[in-house]
């Protein structure tokens, strides 16, 4: 029985570790797949207190080096299920069954998908989520990224490094990135945006071979053996509706406190309902959901 099982370990559910074991509480962190999170796929981060730029790889390796130093316990497992006990919760995964007093969901989110034609198909041959990992296949070719946001615009100006040519598909009349990001994709010659392109399907056999879109109502085939998704979001707390509340998108609904409806469940990060979705705020709802859980162990 641990004092508090962190489901995730993104910057949220490792901030959330360090804070509990600090405080004194046995804390097992679980993760299905990578230290890390989201950030992970972020090659230059500069908007981080206490450094000019770091990658977000870096970056959780260092938070990964400081939640093992205080303690943390790691289990590589993919939470199913969350159900209450007499003594506190029981947390089903497909590795077996872990018990904690507490629970802190931080289970982030996953890349939102176009869902048309082709793409499931040519994922990994062609069509890709993360120009980090993905992008030096594709060292002086011709890629396309679609989306406008801070995401495919940090992919765009990253592939642009080593591809010989960037387009970038985005079907609003505007980028809706940072300022910062959107000056550097615009002043960079080897980028170009195309406004109103909305991606009708991916096209290849095997792997892919162009992107299809309609613009001004016209049917267009852009030739690309590499198409980098970044259109957003879905967070994944929805897999935990039967024993915490969500809205309609999935996300875990709670204030600025990480309180869930449900007592000693707590939520932290991309997960949950809020505004603002950054590597500072997933660190500080880390934060404040292991002072609320343990508060709660206390006071328990």
């Amino acid at each position: 029985m641990f004092d508090i099982i962190v489901i995730g370990a993104g910057p949220a559910g490792l901030t959330a570790a360090i804070y509990g074991c600090r405080a004194g509480k046995s804390v097992l962190l679980m993760e299905k797949s990578g230290f890390g999170g989201q950030m992970t796929f972020s090659p230059k981060i500069e908007n981080y207190p206490g450094f000019t730029s770091v990658s977000g790889s870096e970056l959780a390796d260092k938070m990964v080096e400081q939640a093992m130093a205080q303690g943390t316990e790691v289990e590589f497992a993919e939470a199913s299920k969350i159900m209450k006990t007499d003594n506190g919760f029981l947390v089903e995964t497909d590795c077996g069954s872990f018990y904690g007093s507490s629970v802190i969901v931080a289970v982030g989110a996953k890349h939102r998908r176009l869902g048309v034609p082709g793409e499931d198909a040519l994922i990994g041959n062609g069509v890709s989520f993360c120009a980090v990992c993905d992008g030096a296949f594709y060292a002086g070719q011709h890629v396309c990224v679609i989306g406008g946001g801070n995401s495919a615009l940090q992919e765009a100006v990253q592939l642009a490094e080593n591809c010989s040519a960037v387009t970038v598909l985005q079907d609003l009349d505007r980028l809706t990135g940072e300022g910062r990001l959107i000056d550097a994709v615009l002043s960079n010659p080897k980028i170009k945006v195309i406004y109103g392109a909305r991606v009708t399907e991916f096209v290849g056999k095997g792997e892919l071979s162009g992107v299809k879109y309609t613009l001004n109502g016209e049917n267009v085939l852009l030739p690309v053996k590499g198409a980098f998704v970044a259109v957003g979001l879905i967070p994944e707390a929805g897999r935990f509706s039967d024993v915490i509340e969500t809205d309609e998108r999935g996300c875990a609904i709670s204030d600025e406190r990480c309180i869930t409806d449900t007592e000693g469940i707590f939520v932290a990060g991309d997960c949950r309902t809020k505004s603002v979705r950054q590597v500072s705020t997933a660190i500080a709802d880390g934060a404040c959901a292991a002072l609320a859980a343990c508060s709660f162990l206390d006071q328990k």
